[in-house]
């Protein structure tokens, strides 16, 4: 594939800069063309869009966005020695690309967007699960950004998108993403794309916020599935026991037969709804306790 734009080819410029990804900030270099013009086009026509990228490192996928035409790309990076390439691309694309220094899981992206936004990152591998946590467990709903477009390792990826079917891989995660999102995955990068490798595929998932998902406070959800899952061996009537009904003169078995639910299943055979149903019988019973 030919040069995206007239910047030197990433792996020269990496090389001129003398830089290493560190294992500890989770960095895995993407130089492939192919593949971060494939991972911008995934999340849509980038016109008029401000993009949220989060651990840019030497800016492949950066470069991506800013050529496939995002109005604005907001790359947030903790790693000081990416900030001069960063700095080289700001100035080959002016007024386009704003870099904040610092960490995503502080740094509010959404106190810096103005219209439509989308967040497109290749996540570092350290962070990639809270990000993506962080950004479903917001208080405000519809959310401040239009789709998520992240790669994840490959089992992080089947976890985002399993249900009660995939038992294997259902957990709190899936509940989370499926109650808020749909998710999908849309195709694998292997180890080979990466500089240096990882020992593991990564996945690249495409995930849609829900307009109108279940009404549900979302630390309660949190609560519920945390004590389901925390055991997910163990049947539902065993499993919540940790959960505080103390003065609600009821008992776990009647809290989840209220929902609807059978107090032998196990969390992973639960669906979406039948967590929401919960969440919601076990606010109202400490409210009415």
């Amino acid at each position: 594939m030919a040069q995206i734009d007239d910047l030197p080819p990433l792996r020269d410029i990496v090389h001129d800069h003398g830089l290493a990804a560190k294992k500890s900030l989770g960095q895995n270099f993407l130089f492939d063309l192919n593949l971060t013009a494939r991972i911008a086009r995934a999340s849509g026509p980038l016109e008029d869009v401000t993009v949220v990228e989060v651990g840019p490192g030497p800016g492949g996928l950066t470069r991506a966005l800013l050529a496939g035409g995002a109005r604005r790309v907001i790359a947030i990076e903790r790693d000081q020695r990416c900030l001069p390439i960063l700095a080289q691309i700001s100035e080959r694309y002016p007024n386009r690309l704003t870099v904040i220094e610092g960490d995503a899981l502080e740094v509010d992206a959404a106190a810096m967007v103005d219209g439509p936004a989308r967040i497109v990152a290749n996540l570092p591998y350290n962070v990639a699960t809270p990000l993506l946590t962080g950004w479903l467990t917001d208080e405000r709903w519809p959310p401040w950004w239009q789709s998520l477009t992240l790669m994840f390792q490959r089992e992080v990826a089947e976890r985002i998108v399993a249900t009660p079917e995939e038992q294997k891989d259902y957990g709190r995660l899936g509940v989370l993403c499926g109650w808020r999102t749909e998710a999908h995955i849309l195709f694998d990068v292997p180890p080979s794309a990466f500089v240096p490798p990882p020992k593991v595929t990564s996945s690249v998932v495409h995930l849609m916020p829900r307009e109108k998902p279940a009404d549900t406070r979302t630390a309660t959800l949190a609560a519920v599935t945390q004590a389901a899952f925390g055991q997910r061996r163990k049947m539902l009537r065993q499993s919540l026991k940790s959960l505080d009904l103390s003065g609600t003169n009821t008992d776990v078995t009647a809290m989840i037969e209220q929902a609807g639910l059978l107090p032998t299943a196990r969390a992973e055979e639960i669906p979406v709804e039948g967590f929401v149903r919960l969440a919601n019988i076990y606010d109202d019973l400490r409210r009415k306790g």
